[in-house]
């Protein structure tokens, strides 16, 4: 059996991936690494297979509640940095941030289904066993998952040096204020969603269309972000930037590129409290 922050690193994707917040994840998993130790283990013939079951369902009971409270707003997924050398969790396998985003429109139950067997690569007969279905159901909500996602799929440039250097020529091109460049560099449809949690007002949560972006995005850069120090990472495989205001985070915002190569949404989380482990 492997130590307690081994497991803890291979729990870690399941947790975040239906939760999207790191603290909601590793509280989790602490409280089923808690009750695990307090049992009889050598009763358990296969333990990994137990405490991931373990670790869905309760992640599943939490992202109920949490979407229960909160009430219509924008909440976008806590961003992760997946390309450091030393990596505290399994960043292979964080879902990109746009897929997060996506599968926010399942409820908890779709949104496990649908993470077990295309992310994980699960069969029926599993799923129905760690989420306590039939295969039929778990057929079923696969189902129900890919009709809802079908018109929304994100399509993302996946070469990560293609996608920042774009990133770097946008941030050219909002410090230069050229708007023509700017419409250039924009899908028609698209949109800005920002979340600033229960701590910030955001400018606006959601804001689409390319000339209300601009207008959007080149007010935030003159207002506000033109003296900040800005950073070009990667955040749950997606190109983001980093906005510090001395060694303070003040914003991530992450990118998702069209297959034309122009950017299509715009993630901007403003929220500190989702920031801190960046």
């Amino acid at each position: 059996m492997d130590d307690l922050e081994t497991l803890s690193k291979k729990l870690f994707p399941y947790a975040y991936n239906i939760l999207m917040n790191t603290d909601d994840s590793q509280d989790v998993i602490q409280d089923i690494l808690i009750k695990f130790n307090e049992m009889d283990v050598g009763l358990i013939s296969n333990q990994n297979a137990y405490l991931i079951k373990a670790v869905i369902n309760q992640s599943i009971n939490v992202k109920k509640k949490k979407d229960r409270e909160r009430q219509h707003k924008i909440i976008l997924p806590e961003p992760v940095v997946t390309n450091q050398g030393e990596r505290k969790i399994e960043s292979d396998e964080i879902l990109s941030y746009s897929m997060l985003v996506l599968l926010d429109t399942l409820n908890a139950k779709e949104r496990a289904v649908f993470l077990l067997k295309e992310a994980f690569n699960y069969e029926h007969d599993e799923i129905a066993e760690i989420l306590m279905v039939s295969i039929e159901n778990s057929r079923q909500l696969l189902t129900r998952a890919k009709r809802k996602l079908k018109s929304r799929k994100p399509s993302m440039i996946t070469s990560p040096k293609k996608d920042k250097k774009y990133v770097e020529k946008y941030v050219e091109t909002i410090r230069t204020g050229d708007v023509k460049a700017l419409e250039q560099m924009l899908a028609e449809e698209v949109q800005v969603l920002a979340d600033g949690g229960n701590k910030v007002n955001v400018v606006a949560q959601l804001t689409s269309g390319i000339k209300e972006t601009i207008k959007l995005m080149t007010y935030l850069y003159e207002y506000y972000q033109k003296d900040f120090e800005i950073k070009i990472e990667e955040i749950n495989h997606q190109p983001a930037l980093l906005f510090y205001k001395h060694t303070n985070l003040i914003n991530c915002q992450v990118f998702e590129l069209n297959q034309d190569g122009k950017i299509k949404n715009i993630f901007s989380v403003i929220d500190p409290d989702k920031l801190t482990r960046i």
